[in-house]
């Protein structure tokens, strides 16, 4: 069966990478267009009970949904027949860049996310047993919604790139600079997760991190950067 072949299985890892993907991401445009401005909305009582019986079932689904992602993805590179051509390819860079991004969306997810939502969940869950919220909570909660916000930015250009590999970057024939275009990338990307992370100034809402205060502004932004890494592709690999 052709299932079981290498190309069969590869077939299977993407199967699996587009099925974890779809619910890792369509999670955080959940929470970012929709759940964030809603809660918002709500009376401190509902609010607190939402928190209480909504946020952690979908929590538990983003953050798998991410880690199934990131399995399934390594499980389709390590699939490829020459890694090493691979990545020197446009198409590997292409999917490369798509890579760091995502990484750094998978990194958030688990390390600043989770953790911080979890001050907000046990707060709530306080205060519905009728005792005292946790002053911590509204910072946590502050800095998730900071990384959450980075992720849905870094979400736009991660797609582009990831459809990019199989769909447009074999047009690109050029060999490029890698190593000049890889270093704008990493700094520019690094800078933005750096004001995710508070290390540009804090967490508060100074003028820095005013995209990260309304989706609207953050989608903005993202399509700013996909237009600025699509052009050092253009630069870099471009005939």
């Amino acid at each position: 069966m052709e299932i079981f072949t290498r190309t069969g299985m590869e077939m299977l890892g993407r199967w699996g990478h587009y099925l974890s993907g779809v619910t890792w991401i369509g999670l955080l445009y959940y929470f970012n267009f929709v759940q964030v401005p809603s809660f918002a909305q709500f009376e401190a009582g509902p609010r607190t009970e939402a928190i209480n019986k909504l946020v952690p079932r979908a929590l538990w689904w983003f953050r798998y949904g991410a880690l199934l992602t990131l399995l399934t993805g390594l499980w389709i590179i390590f699939a490829q027949d020459d890694i090493g051509d691979y990545f020197d390819s446009p198409r590997g860079v292409a999917i490369s860049t798509g890579i760091l991004l995502a990484l750094i969306m998978f990194t958030n997810v688990w390390a600043i996310i989770w953790p911080n939502q979890k001050v907000v969940i046990a707060s709530a869950q306080r205060v519905a047993a009728g005792g005292e919220a946790d002053p911590n909570a509204a910072p946590a909660g502050r800095k998730a919604l900071l990384a959450s916000r980075t992720n849905t930015l870094l979400s736009v250009p991660m797609l582009f790139f990831m459809g990019a590999a199989s769909h447009f970057a074999p047009l690109f024939d050029t060999e490029g600079n890698q190593g000049v275009y890889w270093v704008i990338v990493i700094v520019l990307v690094g800078l933005l997760e750096l004001n995710a992370l508070g290390r540009l100034g804090g967490y508060g809402p100074e003028p820095i991190r005013k995209y990260l205060d309304t989706h609207r502004d953050t989608l903005i932004v993202g399509f700013v950067l996909w237009v600025v890494l699509y052009v050092l592709w253009e630069i870099f690999f471009g005939a």
